[in-house]
């Protein structure tokens, strides 16, 4: 369970790098508690959502830091259409080694 517990330890930790295998299965393991959520109350949908929004921001400027890249990138979701350049920064394999960010967060 690191894999989800490990982005809510530090949710609001924007400093770092996060791998590719982190960020990824965080959002796919948020996808089904949400559906399951949703089926139940929408009121515990929309709170699981608030209560994910910070661990989510971090743990996204974290992986665009893995890519060598400014967390102020995030801001490019806020454009249509751009989502896309977003989730293909999200896709790149990470800088090998260390970076102006961190040490790989695979060593």
């Amino acid at each position: 369970m690191e894999w989800y517990l490990g982005p809510l330890k530090k949710y609001a930790e924007f400093s770092g790098r996060a791998s590719r295998k982190e960020y990824w299965l965080f959002a796919l393991w948020n996808l089904p508690i949400m559906v399951v959520l949703g089926q139940i109350s929408e009121m515990l949908f929309w709170l699981y959502q608030l209560g994910i929004l910070l661990p989510y921001l971090a743990l996204g400027a974290r992986r665009l830091h893995d890519t060598n890249r400014s967390a102020w990138w995030t801001l490019l979701g806020l454009v249509p259409l751009a989502n896309i350049a977003l989730l293909v920064f999200f896709c790149l394999k990470g800088a090998c080694g260390g970076n102006d960010y961190g040490p790989d967060p695979l060593t």
